[in-house]
């Protein structure tokens, strides 16, 4: 720390990693002698999937970016790998600050790892047991490379211990309650997203449908897409389409029936239409948790989820059981949407920056 400050290298490439370093890049800045150096990895790389919540969230311009989107996940990490190391060996950061599933967040901390720089791990000791999701591969060996594990529930610090980890375990949690309260704050009294969709007093589902296990097997993909179906039978669907399960759709020959398809959205457009839709239908881990957040019912369209929590007090359900289960209550391990200043004192205090 030549001159007097503690330099973190954040890496995010994904959307809901744009959102969680919100969060703390503002309680970093407002930590005096904290730098931090935001490297985008360009894992999500169009407009309506990364640029805009940049802009929206207020978030600084990456001091870097790799512009890595696109290609397999061998070759997309071997890619950020090399790409991150040559950073990392130019910067020389203190320590490096990683979030949540994605193959930038291995790379970050392989590439971190190799040269012997701390690593913190937001998001850690989530475990979804399904080994065939890359992003579960990807969480399990961020946590075993990292120094500092950012636990969001007592149950992701259950995994760590039953894997045999016991050291730089913290419950801080959520990060994404601190983002959506900042989100619900601003569109606080707001009805325009309601009037662009035209969606006026009709109560409505919002859907999302990403993930490559449900997307890739043509069989699987064509049943959720039946699913959407039924359920729009008895309520209207905006479904906000990503471009590649769009790109899907259109190469498999498959349309729906009676859904309302839109091009993603942007934060506060998503957060406006979570708070006023009257149910949720995601594969996605991050609108499972901000349909809590919004105290909007959700269906989730997988087989697990890492966020029990959301199953086991009510406010959500696997899209393969018949119904919600639990009393609704509020999910108290979530926290009190301080978790990035909580973040940030303990990075402060561990590496006595």
């Amino acid at each position: 720390m030549p001159n007097g400050t503690f330099k973190i290298i954040t890496i995010v490439g994904a959307r809901p990693q744009f959102i969680k370093a919100a969060s703390v890049s503002r309680a970093i800045a407002a930590k005096g002698n904290f730098e931090e150096i935001l490297i985008h990895t360009g894992q999500h790389y169009d407009d309506n999937m990364s640029d805009i919540f940049f802009r929206e969230l207020e978030i600084k311009t990456p001091a870097y970016n790799l512009a890595m989107g696109g290609g397999g996940h061998g070759q997309m990490t071997g890619r950020m790998l090399e790409g991150l190391e040559a950073i990392y060996l130019k910067e020389k950061p203190d320590a490096v600050l990683v979030y949540g599933d994605t193959n930038s967040t291995l790379a970050g901390a392989l590439a971190a790892v190799k040269l012997h720089i701390p690593i913190a791990h937001v998001e850690a000791g989530l475990r979804s047991f399904n080994r065939k999701m890359p992003e579960e591969i990807n969480r399990i060996l961020s946590d075993q490379l990292s120094e500092l594990l950012f636990c969001p529930t007592s149950e992701s610090i259950k995994n760590l211990k039953d894997e045999g980890m016991r050291s730089g375990i913290h419950h801080v949690g959520d990060v994404m309650h601190d983002a959506t309260l900042h989100a619900i704050r601003k569109i606080q009294g707001s009805t325009e997203v309601l009037e662009k969709y035209d969606i006026g007093d009709v109560p409505y589902a919002f859907c999302t449908l990403h993930r490559a296990e449900n997307t890739d097997d043509p069989g699987r993909f064509k049943s959720l897409l039946s699913f959407l179906e039924e359920e729009a039978k008895t309520r209207k669907i905006i479904f906000s389409v990503h471009p590649r399960t769009r790109k899907l759709m259109h190469a498999g020959g498959l349309s729906l029936t009676g859904v309302q398809m839109i091009d993603p959205v942007g934060y506060f457009e998503l957060h406006s239409l979570l708070h006023h839709s009257t149910l949720v239908i995601t594969d996605s881990g991050g609108v499972q948790k901000e349909a809590y957040f919004h105290r909007t019912p959700c269906i989730t369209m997988r087989d697990e989820t890492e966020w029990v929590e959301t199953i086991h007090s009510g406010w959500n359900r696997l899209w393969t059981t018949p119904d919600w289960t639990g009393d609704r209550g509020r999910i108290t391990d979530y926290g009190n949407g301080d978790a990035a200043s909580k973040i940030v004192e303990i990075m402060h205090t561990h590496f006595n920056a």
